[in-house]
Order: C-alpha cells, then sequence, then structure tokens
C-alpha cells in the first residue's frame, strides 16, 4: 500500500503491443510494444497514494500526458520514494541514461520544466535495482494488481 506523504514516483506500464496514441496538444506518435516509465511527483494532498490511484482510475478526464498512455497501457508497478525533494527530473535523466532506455516522445510529461521527457521506453522490463544504484538511495516497490 502506497503511504499518503509526499513523495517522487515511476509508474511503470507495459504497452502489449504498438499503437498510435495522440498525447493532448504535444500530438500523435507511435508507441512501441514495450515498457514504459512514467516518472511523477507526488507533493500535494494525500501524496503518492492519492496521485497514483488517480493514474489507476478509469474512466478518467484526460489531464496529463500520461493519462493518453495510460488507456492503452496496463500498470505494473510503481517505484517510489517519500519526501519533499524534487527529484522528479533527476529521476527521469537517470531512467533515461540506463541500458536500453529511449526517450519515444520528446518532452512527454515535461511541459513545467526542461526534461527531454518525462517517459521512458524499454523493450524489456527496466530493472529497479540498477535504477536505485544510478539515483543513490533507496527505493521501494508496489506491485499494482490492476
Amino acid at each position: 500500500m502506497l503511504p499518503d506523504r509526499p513523495g517522487t514516483y515511476v509508474l511503470i506500464l507495459r504497452l502489449p503491443r504498438s499503437a498510435t496514441i495522440t498525447v493532448g496538444r504535444l500530438g500523435c506518435f507511435q508507441f512501441q510494444a514495450g515498457w514504459y516509465a512514467y516518472t511523477g511527483s507526488a507533493l500535494g494532498p494525500g501524496g503518492l497514494a492519492a496521485r497514483v490511484a488517480r493514474h489507476l482510475r478509469e474512466p478518467k478526464l484526460l489531464r496529463w500526458h500520461v493519462d493518453y498512455l495510460r488507456a492503452h497501457a496496463q500498470p505494473v508497478e510503481v517505484w517510489y520514494t517519500e519526501g519533499h525533494r524534487r527529484r522528479e527530473c533527476a529521476w527521469a535523466a537517470t531512467l533515461s541514461a540506463l541500458p536500453g532506455a529511449s526517450i519515444p516522445v520528446p518532452r512527454f510529461g515535461a511541459s513545467d520544466c526542461n526534461c527531454p521527457a518525462h517517459l521512458t521506453h524499454f523493450a524489456a522490463p527496466p530493472d529497479l535495482a540498477a535504477f536505485a544504484r544510478a539515483v543513490g538511495e533507496a527505493v521501494s516497490q508496489e506491485t499494482l494488481n490492476v
């Protein structure tokens, strides 16, 4: 169970087959089958539990870039750490530097910062242990049964 405290998270999604998806005003993109890691922060009321619950809820108003992908992809797990420190941009950069990583859509999830994107694609499931070593801190994991 995710904590109701603030933190940073990575939502791991699986897209079983390639799909063309319109992502709000960003436009229409081809998403390859595979695994997607979306990095976000949950600093508002309800913290991590509330933010991730919103990502899992269906149907919902398509508000954030990830909502458009989420309509096609299955949430598998969430990686997170608690705290008020803003880790979102550093975590997104770390994910995109892992072996096998690619940025599928420029600026995805990064409209309020200067990051290349907050979404990373992997052909195989990303490795939590490698990610935690790269960010240099403990990262918790919650498996999602959606």
